[in-house]
């Protein structure tokens, strides 16, 4: 879970990162306030929004089950705790039930 958390942060830094190597290879004070105006802060800031979108929508589209699976939840089987578990070829959720044997 914290990987997802550090994609972000970073896909939302990147674009002030971008421009603070932009104002150093520019030779600008990087540090400066006046290389950093509101308006190029807020341009930033979207970029880093869009970016941050755009990585969701990846994520959500991308990441996950596959479509039509089940998802069988962890359960006691004979003393033993079975893990939960997506069932790509289950299409009823009924078809397979904690404590069955398989």
């Amino acid at each position: 879970m914290i990987r997802p958390v550090f994609t972000e942060v970073a896909l939302f830094l990147l674009p002030f990162l971008v421009y603070a190597i932009f104002l150093w290879a520019s030779r600008a004070a990087v540090l400066d306030p006046a290389a950093w105006p509101p308006k190029h802060l807020a341009w930033l800031v979207i970029v880093a929004l869009c970016l941050m979108v755009g990585s969701f929508v990846m994520l959500a589209e991308f990441a996950g089950a596959p479509a039509r699976s089940t998802y069988v939840p962890a359960h006691v089987d004979d003393g033993q705790l079975r893990p939960g578990l997506t069932n790509p070829g289950l299409t009823d959720p009924g078809l397979t039930k904690p404590g069955a044997s398989k």
